[in-house]
């Protein structure tokens, strides 16, 4: 999500000035509504869309739903993210299926934009979804493009109709056309059709799109465009858009560190859904779009639901199980988190899943600074162990060490560490396997932790002074005091407020605000 990355951190820092005003003047919105301007124009986002977003949240956050909350400050978000999400198209749109496959999708855009590699990453995501997908090689004119959607297609593990050589050679209408017949054919329920691009919007390349359309009648075509375009964005669209139409858009190159304004402007303008984006170099780095979603990562509200699918297409259940039962039982071995980490990073980017926590951003230069390859190091060492060492880490003696460094191309410092770290999350997770708050290394004593399961001692304190009415009011006195401290510190500071609620934790207007600002 870098593309954001910019606009992020302006529309935060902008937000930040608003926590501590208790009502927003008139004056307060139009400074508001002037930086978020500025943000979203110095983020390429077109002027027209940025006229009528910022006008609408002007509109909003002075009308009497702001007057009238809670807190203004949080209220002033919630309007700019229900605008973002309506400029970022509303709700999400799926991939409609033909009622008698196959089910034709035509790629179409600029050359350079990423068609070729999208292409094998949406066969890869059919795949998975239950699909059996058939690539058609319709780019005839670019240079080894046959070749290169071959190569995709193998590694996606797709078939792939490629009946020209390409380079110039063959009618790209004539294969989209025989290749659809082909999948239906061989009974394959999808066909992706890559087309050519061109470095230019020109009147051939939309001649030979149009002219595949009408051969083969898609029943989805999608406009494949860089993220990193900018303000080119428009222009190249409402071109497609009239030269070619399309159903929806595709985002690629959304993890570049440019501008991204074009996911701000391309759906609000061609009055097209963005339905899928790209986030990276391989394979698996391709999503559907939520406007919701992708909205809450720019406001830095986190992304929790898109965390949570890819943990459970990763994550195997009966073996997160049987994970807490060696945990409980202190049987957790070197080979048991071996397993755990191959796991995590079957998920994707370790530095994409921190990204989409709630407030990522101000986590920015530790997420720059994370080292990817440490799991690949780390595995790398438990691999070098023999069985024995894995499940029983106490063997490893300074030779054993040495040797493990060795074949793993490290250093025993490394395979040290590793050991440790190892211990020490082994030890915290069979604290918390039997109920218990662990003790976090470089960190002081957490409030109430080590007393699972048991009563928490409770320190009598009393008055000792001889004067009895002196006593009496002192003892009051500290039994008021105790009360109090209890109310201030329950709920992590929510409670102890007069608009607390009954059990001292947040209020039903807090938690509603709450609510409204993170529970979308």
């Amino acid at each position: 999500m870098a593309a954001f990355g910019n606009l992020s951190d302006r529309l935060t820092a902008t937000f930040r000035n608003l926590r501590n005003k208790g009502k927003l003047t008139p004056a307060d919105v139009d400074g508001t509504v002037r930086e978020i301007r500025r943000a979203l124009l110095d983020a390429d986002v077109a002027l027209e869309v940025v006229k009528q977003f910022t006008g609408r949240v002007r509109e909003r956050a002075l009308s009497d739903e702001v007057n009238k909350a809670l807190n203004p400050a949080q209220q002033v978000v919630q309007i700019v993210n229900d605008e973002l999400i309506t400029i970022l198209g509303g709700e999400q749109r799926r991939l409609e299926f033909s009622k008698k496959p196959p089910t034709v999708i035509m790629l179409a855009g600029l050359q350079g934009a990423g068609k070729t590699t999208l292409a094998g990453k949406l066969a890869k995501w059919l795949v998975k979804d239950g699909h059996t997908p058939m690539l058609i090689a319709a780019d005839l004119q670019r240079p080894n493009a046959v070749t290169q959607l071959q190569i995709v297609g193998e590694q996606a593990g797709v078939a792939v109709w490629a009946p020209e050589p390409g380079n110039g050679v063959g009618d790209p209408v004539k294969v989209a056309k025989a290749g659809v017949k082909e999948a239906e054919r061989k009974q394959y329920d999808t066909v992706i059709v890559d087309t050519a691009g061109r470095l230019g919007i020109d009147a051939e390349l939309m001649k030979q799109a149009a002219d595949i359309r009408k051969a083969v009648d898609p029943d989805e075509v999608l406009f494949v465009i860089d993220a990193m375009i900018g303000q080119d964005a428009v222009t190249t669209a409402r071109a497609f858009q009239e030269g070619v139409d399309f159903t929806g858009v595709v985002l690629s190159k959304l993890d570049g560190d440019a501008r991204g304004g074009a996911a701000l402007s391309v759906a609000s303008i061609t009055g097209r859904p963005i339905m899928f984006a790209s986030t990276g170099e391989g394979l698996d780095d391709f999503e559907p779009f939520h406007p919701d979603r992708m909205a809450s990562r720019i406001l830095d509200l986190g992304d929790i639901l898109t965390l949570i699918e890819q943990a459970k297409q990763n994550f195997n259940e009966e073996e997160a199980k049987n994970v807490a039962e060696k945990y409980a039982t202190d049987t957790f071995t070197l080979d048991d988190f071996l397993k755990q980490m191959q796991q995590l990073k079957n998920m994707g980017s370790i530095k994409g899943m921190l990204g989409m926590l709630p407030g990522a951003r101000g986590m920015r230069e530790q997420l720059e600074n994370f080292d990817e390859s440490e799991i690949t190091r780390t595995e790398a060492i438990i691999q070098s162990m023999t069985l024995s060492e894995r499940h029983t880490p106490k063997l490893l003696n300074g030779s054993r060490r040495l040797r493990i460094a060795k074949g793993s191309g490290t250093t025993v410092t490394e395979v040290n560490q590793l050991v440790q770290r190892f211990e020490q999350a082994a030890k915290m997770m069979k604290t918390v396997a039997k109920g218990g708050v662990p003790q976090v290394p470089g960190m002081g004593p957490i409030p109430g932790a080590g007393y699972a399961g048991k009563k928490k001692p409770v320190a009598s304190k009393k008055s000792k002074s001889g004067n009895p009415a002196k006593r009496a009011a002192e003892n009051a006195a500290l039994a008021a005091g105790a009360k109090a401290a209890g109310a201030v510190g329950s709920g992590f500071g929510l409670g102890g407020t007069p608009k607390a609620g009954a059990d001292g934790g947040p209020s039903e207007e807090e938690l509603a605000a709450l609510q409204r600002i993170l529970g979308r």
